[in-house]
């Protein structure tokens, strides 16, 4: 007699009995594809020993999940209504709707019923030898619950601690109740103690208007909340990655900018209490590491953007969407000739799981190498979105403008990362292009937009 087979866990729906109504298998996916032309049917990788490789819609259906919810009737027949609903549900849970919330929508008193997942997504079944205790501070954030997303998939046990500054209980939901997922309300300069293996230290404001609202408290997270969680790293002998920002090569002089660059920094300008905050703690980090041995991971990251961004945050891939969406013109800051380059978060997920299990202990650039102005920038997000509204049915009014405002203080001119060391030495390179990106990141806000939310 032939063994059954062994199903991954994250098979589909389709070969797991699970009592739940599936979406319309009908619904076509959305199909991406990366900077060669290639689908992308996966994200991460299998590399130093470590396996981070998931399937991308089971990605997917876990960041749009909290965007498409269900439209309290207002008539008796709500069956026209609730057919709708799950076509366009489907197109992104791909037969993962088994997981995914209920809530429920009431348009005539804009008000929302929360409720938890119908269960929680498969993980893979780890043996102790290979789980790991990972701590996340500011795992509620942008870049932490996509990380922590990756992280619990992959059946380690995580720790998010955040004091909720910018990121959102609502980012990590469908995780809390998990048996590996720990969630605790804290701000890291305070001491905090637990057992851990690896601590990926994200806890910080990273927009202008978030780190200048507090400049003295944006400081003091970088240096005090670093202190802690690098002695906390000694006391456990866990392994320390901190995200360290291309702004500490300040408005530069060099371009594009390598890890070897010591950066040009106004250290008492509006955003120094970021810029200079994120450089002594790069200094705590190689104070421990030199002195008390810390293994330790410094990644220098470069503009990223992807949902779950705060669309108040007064970055620029936000402000454009948000202000194109809205019919409204795009504001573009100075001349619109100067330059940056974007990366999704899905690539910025792979080089920072990549960088903390290498073994590579130099600051290391994740960022996109391609380059655009901001003008041209504008240009492409305003044609994404009226396409993705032109493909939906809902074509734009008017084609929106782009205006120009004044230029922002120590704005930097020019930003593009010199990614060689990445490239050699974590075999790490984006594969997302931009554009296939911001139609994702649109669809977010747009689903954000229609349920009231945005």
């Amino acid at each position: 007699m032939s063994a059954p087979p062994v199903l991954s866990p994250f098979a589909t729906s389709a070969l797991i009995d699970i009592p739940f109504k599936m979406s319309s298998p009908a619904a076509p996916a959305i199909r991406t594809v990366d900077k060669e032309g290639k689908e992308i049917t996966t994200v991460g990788f299998q590399r130093f020993g470590f396996d981070c490789e998931v399937p991308l819609d089971v990605v997917r259906a876990l960041y749009l999940r909290p965007h498409y919810v269900i439209t309290a009737p207002t008539s008796n027949d709500a069956t026209e209504l609730d057919t709708r609903e799950d076509e366009q549900h489907a197109r992104f849970t791909q037969g993962l709707s088994a997981y995914q919330s209920k809530s429920i929508f009431h348009p005539e008193t804009q008000s929302i019923s929360y409720t938890t997942l119908s269960r929680f997504p498969p993980v893979k079944l780890l043996p102790p030898s290979n789980r790991k205790r990972v701590l996340v501070t500011g795992g509620a954030g942008f870049v932490g619950s996509h990380l922590v997303d990756r992280l619990m998939l992959l059946g380690h046990e995580v720790t998010v601690i955040d004091n909720f500054f910018t990121g959102s209980k609502t980012s990590v939901s469908h995780w809390v109740g998990h048996p590996n997922f720990e969630l605790v309300r804290h701000d890291v300069v305070e001491p905090f103690m637990i057992e851990c293996d690896q601590i990926y230290h994200l806890a910080c404001p990273a927009s202008p208007p978030h780190y200048q609202f507090n400049a003295v408290k944006t400081v003091k997270t970088s240096f005090m909340g670093t202190l802690n969680m690098l002695g906390l790293a000694k006391r456990t002998r866990a392994r320390f990655l901190i995200s360290s920002t291309s702004e500490v090569y300040g408005d530069p002089e060099v371009h594009p900018q390598h890890e070897d660059y010591w950066g040009h920094v106004n250290p008492i300008g509006p955003r120094a209490c970021y810029d200079e905050g994120k450089r002594v703690a790069e200094t705590l980090t190689y104070g421990f590491h030199r002195q008390d041995g810390v293994d330790v991971r410094v990644a220098r990251i470069f503009n990223t953007y992807g949902p779950r961004m705060n669309p108040y945050d007064g970055r620029v891939v936000s402000n454009f969407i948000v202000q194109a969406l809205r019919g409204e013109d795009i504001t573009v800051y100075g001349d619109g000739k100067q330059t940056r380059s974007f990366q999704y978060i899905h690539d910025l997920v792979d080089g920072l799981i990549a960088l903390m299990n290498s073994g590579e202990t130099r600051p290391v650039n994740i960022g996109n190498g391609d380059e655009f102005t901001i003008l041209e920038f504008a240009e492409l997000v305003r044609d994404i979105v009226a396409r993705v509204q032109t493909e939906d049915g809902e074509p734009p009014k008017r084609r929106v403008q782009i205006i120009h405002g004044p230029m922002p203080t120590d704005d930097p001119q020019k930003r593009r990362p010199d990614t060689t060391r990445a490239k050699k030495e974590l075999d790490w390179q984006p594969r997302w292009t931009v554009a296939m990106g911001l139609e994702e990141m649109v669809r977010y806000y747009k689903a954000k937009m229609a349920e009231g939310s945005l």
